[in-house]
């Protein structure tokens, strides 16, 4: 799985590579740093965005200190199992993390994937971003978390959302965009957040955007690392098409996230 072709974005090596390891998706009982999690508690929470109430689904680990937090932003298809159980795996793996149904304010997720499909496209930039900042203001309420560890990751859609929002959010400390499309180059600049990209090798639509992404990061002085995984699609760690090319990727989240916002 080592891969050859390399590149650099923002000064950061880039290539198609993979490792194993034991933390996954699927529960496995290790997590990637080799320490077995600690159990986690799992509920859903509700919390108010201007005037409408946001539903969310969170997970703790259990710790005695209070935890660095991560932010879920869903796929396009809204709120599912894919997305709890990427939350429950982020809370295993040490991090509050929590999940917020961006469709809440059109009544939450539809039981039919391609109707959420057809919501979300609709959803105003502005109005996905108050939700998030609603998600970061509730997190900072909550005696579990670190305040200033906060970090956030999306998936296709919510991959673009996640880099989107590291343009309007400041005290964001790290981001991470799995297969996700890039913001407008021009807020690049705005980016305090540290970054990391996870794509997929046979998903040109969304690569044919990494050269732009690429000169635009470079141009506002940004690190942008990101790996090109070899033989997948998009949606791969939904898909896990190949389970240990989905489990590198994963494992390379965590120790992002462990370096960016702490342990």
């Amino acid at each position: 799985m080592d891969g050859k072709n390399e590149g650099r974005m923002g000064g950061w090596a880039v290539g198609l590579f993979g490792v194993s390891l034991l933390g996954a998706l699927t529960f496995v009982p290790i997590s990637p740093s080799g320490h077995r999690p600690t159990d986690i508690h799992a509920e859903y929470v509700k919390y108010l965005s201007g005037k409408d109430t946001i539903t969310a689904y969170i997970a703790y680990p259990e710790r005695p200190t209070p935890a660095a937090a991560v932010i879920v932003i869903h796929e396009i298809f809204g709120m599912s199992d894919f997305v709890r159980q990427t939350t429950e795996q982020l809370a295993k793996d040490g991090f509050v993390a929590i999940a917020p149904d961006l469709l809440s304010r059109r009544g939450g997720t539809p039981a039919l994937g391609d109707s959420a499909r057809r919501v979300i496209s609709s959803l105003p930039p502005d109005s996905v971003t108050a939700d998030l900042d609603a998600t970061q203001a509730y997190l900072k309420t909550l005696k579990a978390v670190r305040r200033d560890a906060i970090g956030v990751i999306g998936f296709c859609w919510g991959g673009g959302q996640s880099f989107r929002y590291a343009t309007n959010s400041p005290a964001l400390k790290a981001f991470v965009v799995c297969y996700g499309p890039s913001p407008n180059p021009a807020d690049m600049a705005k980016i305090r957040a540290q970054g990391l990209g996870v794509y997929a090798e046979n998903d040109a639509r969304i690569d044919a955007g990494l050269p732009d992404a690429a000169a635009a990061m470079r141009a506002a002085g940004k690190d942008y690392p990101y790996t090109v995984y070899p033989g997948v699609g998009h949606g791969f760690l939904r898909s896990r098409e190949k389970p240990e090319v989905a489990d590198s990727a994963w494992n390379v989240v965590i120790r992002f996230f462990q370096k960016n916002l702490g342990r």
